[in-house]
C-alpha cells in the first residue's frame, strides 16, 4: 500500500496494538486472553507495519530476529515447566512466589512465565512467516 495516511499512521497503530497485546497477555490469567492471543495481536501489528513501510522497517523495530524471539520464547516456556521438576512436583505444576517489591506483595507464577514464553513463540513465528511473505527481491 502506498497511501500517505496508511504509511503515516502505521507506526502509531503498531505501537498501540503491541501495547494492547501486552495488556491481553497480562490479563489472560483471570479473564479471556493470554500468551497466544496476545502474540497474534503483536504479530498482526508487525505485519501492518511491514505492509505500510516495508520489511526493513519491521526488522529495525524488532531489534532481534523474529526466529530468535521465537526460540527465546520456547526456552522460557520450557524453563517454566522444568521449574516444577526442580521443586519435586509433576511437570508443569503451577508454582507461586509472593515477593515484596517496594512494599507491595506481587504474585509471580510459573503459569505467567509459560504465558510469556507462548507470547514470544507466537509473535516470533507468525512475524517470521509474515515477513517472509512480504519480502521482495529488492528488500
Amino acid at each position: 500500500m502506498d497511501t500517505l495516511i496508511f504509511r503515516t499512521m502505521a507506526p502509531y497503530l503498531t505501537a498501540l496494538m503491541v501495547l494492547f497485546s501486552v495488556f491481553v497477555l497480562l490479563r489472560g490469567h483471570n479473564q479471556p486472553g493470554g500468551g497466544f492471543i496476545g502474540g497474534l495481536i503483536a504479530a498482526s501489528a508487525f505485519a501492518i507495519l511491514g505492509i505500510a513501510q516495508g520489511v526493513s522497517a519491521v526488522r529495525r523495530a524488532l531489534w532481534f530476529d523474529p526466529t530468535a524471539i521465537a526460540a527465546a520464547g520456547l526456552t522460557v516456556s520450557t524453563l517454566a515447566g522444568l521449574m516444577s521438576l526442580a521443586a519435586d512436583v509433576p511437570f508443569m505444576t503451577a508454582l507461586w512466589v509472593f515477593p515484596n517489591i517496594f512494599g507491595t506483595e506481587v504474585a509471580l507464577s510459573t503459569p505467567m512465565l509459560f504465558d510469556i514464553g507462548v507470547y514470544l513463540v507466537v509473535t516470533g513465528a507468525i512475524t517470521t512467516v509474515a515477513l517472509a511473505l512480504e519480502e521482495r527481491e529488492d528488500d
